[in-house]
């Protein structure tokens, strides 16, 4: 029998749902991709970049470079695309209190937590990653020269163990065949181990955090998925009107200059507006907001004075309207 084929509507309808599916599930994408990358990099700098060096000397600091550098290098990464962090930083120079707005110092710490905690996936999927592998962790615990770990390692083997200890990693010692794949096994469990300490503890901190935050909500879980969904679209618009306003503002004074006419006025927003709507806002019984943006334009007392051109005080390098 002939299938009927699906309507326009009907594919348009299963397309919206599987992006609809998709954008529900971006963070997780977005991790999982992160996952891959990291697993990704992780092979390619064991296989091309990293060649332990076997030596006493050098073998702890070369592995532990490659075990923690990539990780420090993903921290600041992270802190440094994060948009939450420059929200809550820039100006604070200046105007300290921009950190706690309105003495909301729980808000303040809480807001950094959150930083920090987006700034830490990378760098443990990283150290996951290269710790549950064991190239670089093999390479750093050959070169401790310690007298509480070496002879931990070296427990009922030959003499040489010490002083081949460093050259185990490379296969080149001059142990016996089974001692030196013992060493390495042993090696390779401890990093492992190591690994899956690091995945249980994110994985149960990271569970007791959402726990403790939900539980610590003022409001239902409902209406939290439906402030987040908010705080998502006022972000798509937020966007798409910069952009737009950007580009008129361009246009009327590019117009302006090659025209040589005074510009067309222009309704923008004042400084203390812009001011108002980028800190960072907590969500409170007493105030029915979801965002500074909309607690901004639902005052009484709003200030609807446009923005003045901004003069530069030489004295101090700031712009005073």
């Amino acid at each position: 029998m002939w299938k009927v084929p699906k309507s326009s509507g009907e594919t348009m309808d299963s397309f919206k749902t599987v992006l609809r599916f998709l954008t529900d599930q971006k963070a997780t994408i977005g991790y999982g991709f992160m996952a891959i990358l990291t697993i990704g990099g992780e092979r390619i700098f064991s296989m091309v970049s990293f060649n332990c060096p076997c030596n006493h000397g050098q073998n702890f600091a070369y592995g532990i470079t490659f075990l923690l550098g990539p990780a420090i290098v993903l921290f600041t990464v992270g802190l440094f695309v994060s948009s939450r962090l420059w929200r809550l930083y820039t100006g604070c120079c200046l105007n300290p209190m921009k950190l706690c707005p309105r003495a909301n110092c729980m808000g303040c710490c809480t807001a950094l937590l959150r930083v920090l905690g987006g700034a830490c996936v990378a760098p443990i999927m990283w150290l996951c990653v290269a710790l549950l592998n064991g190239t670089f962790y093999e390479c750093a615990v050959s070169g401790l020269d310690d007298n509480l770990v070496v002879p931990l390692l070296c427990k009922n083997k030959t003499k040489l163990c010490r002083d081949e200890l460093a050259r185990v990693p490379c296969g080149r010692s001059r142990l016996p065949t089974d001692e030196n794949m013992e060493l390495l096994l042993m090696f390779r469990a401890q990093s492992q181990i190591l690994g899956w300490t690091i995945i249980i503890i994110s994985a149960v901190v990271g569970l007791i955090g959402t726990c403790y935050k939900n539980c610590r909500s003022q409001v239902s879980y409902l209406q939290l998925t439906f402030w987040k969904r908010y705080m998502e679209k006022e972000r798509e618009k937020f966007d798409t009107y910069a952009s737009e306003y950007a580009t008129k503002l361009a246009d009327r004074n590019l117009k302006s200059f090659f025209e040589n006419n005074t510009p067309e006025a222009f309704p923008f927003p004042n400084h203390r507006a812009w001011e108002e709507v980028s800190a960072l806002y907590t969500f409170t019984r007493s105030e029915q907001y979801y965002s500074t943006l909309q607690r901004y334009v639902e005052r009484n007392d709003r200030d609807y004075a446009p923005e003045k051109r901004p003069v530069l005080d030489v004295e101090h390098g700031l712009e005073m309207t």
